[in-house]
């Protein structure tokens, strides 16, 4: 792998500067301790259960980084619902070189994203279609998974800095397989990863960061520590017993 210099070096969390700590999001329980989090200039990762802030935390750094909240580029700046935290407030990044593209993709909104994009199309332009970017067929006509894999494949650009919250939710197993070698002609053409994700595919991408958000706090952790990774691969080398003490009458 080529030697790589970093873009996002680092969060810091101002926890001094909160004023109601007992209340949303401040009292998510993996932001306890929380001060400072190290991104590797490739891919960082964030997992945990449901509910531990992976999408909150997440949400934040985007915001921080200038993308609008519910997803897109830079010059994405429509409101759907106001529906993000304060957490943006109390953090600060620090940085390195300036990537020429970038991207937050956030599952949960890439549905009015894909609304966005038509709406601005139908607008005058000068240019080009913004759909051009994404492969050039409306994002509505396509499978969520379609859609999700034309952003990949077509709007990423490398050189770019990616911040995606639970890719996963769109893709089958060999669409996340394919999205890690995706991964790696962008990261070899300058591109920088942080994702929030459960699925242990995704998490694969060799020599990353693994932040775990747990109960007690985050944790730094290597690939099979993770609690996504142990669970499906009990479940799969063990399938029947498993399902048999899952589907068992009490």
């Amino acid at each position: 792998m080529t030697a790589l210099s970093k873009g996002l070096n680092d969060m810091s969390f101002h926890r001094d500067r909160i004023e109601q700590p007992g209340k949303y999001p401040f009292n998510i329980p993996a932001l306890r301790g929380l001060t400072r989090l190290k991104f590797h200039p490739a891919v960082t990762y964030l997992s945990g259960e449901n509910g531990m802030g992976k999408s909150t935390l997440i949400e934040a750094i985007a915001i921080v980084c200038g993308f609008n909240p519910e997803g897109g580029s830079k010059n994405f700046n429509f409101n759907t619902r106001s529906s993000h935290s304060a957490l943006h407030e109390y953090i600060t990044v620090g940085r390195g070189r300036k990537h020429k593209d970038g991207y937050f993709l956030r599952s949960e909104s890439f549905f009015n994203v894909a609304t966005n994009i038509e709406k601005l199309d139908e607008e005058p332009s000068f240019g080009g279609k913004l759909i051009d970017s994404y492969g050039g067929k409306s994002l509505h006509e396509q499978s969520h998974g379609e859609s999700f894999w034309a952003l990949f494949m077509n709007r990423f650009r490398g050189d770019g800095l990616y911040i995606l919250d639970e890719p996963e939710a769109a893709l089958s197993p060999s669409r996340q397989m394919a999205m890690l070698t995706r991964m790696h002609e962008l990261i070899r053409q300058g591109s920088q990863f942080i994702i929030a994700t459960h699925s242990p595919i995704v998490m694969a991408y060799p020599g990353s960061i693994i932040y775990e958000l747990q109960e007690n706090g985050i944790r730094q952790c290597s690939y099979t520590e993770t609690e996504n990774y142990k669970v499906t691969a009990g479940f799969i080398n063990n399938h029947e017993q498993m399902v048999r003490i899952l589907l068992e009458d009490e």
